[in-house]
């Protein structure tokens, strides 16, 4: 006996606008910090939470959190020009939020657990934070050079973690790709006509 087949609904896929969202996201986003912008410089705030989130991201062990940890230090750099009245910028702040993350991950149930910090995030929180605060003291070119420079280094670092899906959800790593790299090239484009 035989049965009539069956009919299974097909599933379109999505289009490619909608599969990447994150990358749209991103570019309106990228016109969002780049309207506020006056130099290169200004950014050092966003290179360090990029720093921040990654750290975070692998201290607390849960890739979705980068979602979190990258609104949160949104607000904190707000929170921070708005309220600091320019004698704290928010560069120190969103660094200084990665000790707390570190007493997290070094606790002796995570690492027992086998939890614990890769060496890798711990050296691109030092490599890409540190380029952050370095901007800082450098002049105005120098200090947007650097911001570009480290913002184009952890584009890289998010087009790793997107190809391997690790440390943070592959979404995200999508839109700071796309994020890091249009920033970049902006600051380097406001810099050199400026």
């Amino acid at each position: 006996m035989t049965h009539p087949p069956q009919h299974v609904p097909s599933v379109a896929p999505r289009p490619a606008v909608l599969r990447h969202w994150p990358a749209w996201a991103a570019v309106g986003l990228t016109a969002l910090i780049a309207f506020d912008m006056s130099e290169g410089v200004d950014l050092a705030p966003a290179l360090a939470s990029s720093a921040l989130v990654y750290f975070g991201a692998a201290a607390l062990g849960r890739p979705a959190t980068a979602w979190a940890l990258f609104f949160g230090s949104f607000v904190v750099i707000f929170a921070t020009e708005l309220l600091g009245g320019g004698d704290v910028d928010p560069t120190w702040v969103v660094l200084a939020l990665a000790l707390p993350l570190l007493a997290y991950a070094l606790r002796p149930a995570a690492l027992r657990a086998g939890g614990g910090l890769p060496p890798l995030q711990v050296a691109a929180l030092l490599a890409f934070g540190g380029a952050a605060a370095l901007a800082l003291g450098a002049g105005d070119d120098m200090g947007a050079y650097l911001v570009a420079a480290g913002l184009f280094g952890h584009a890289i670092w998010d087009a790793h973690h997107y190809r391997t899906d690790r440390v943070v959800v592959r979404p995200f790593a999508e839109l700071c790709l796309v994020l890091d790299a249009l920033l970049a090239v902006i600051i380097v484009a406001v810099t050199v006509t400026g």
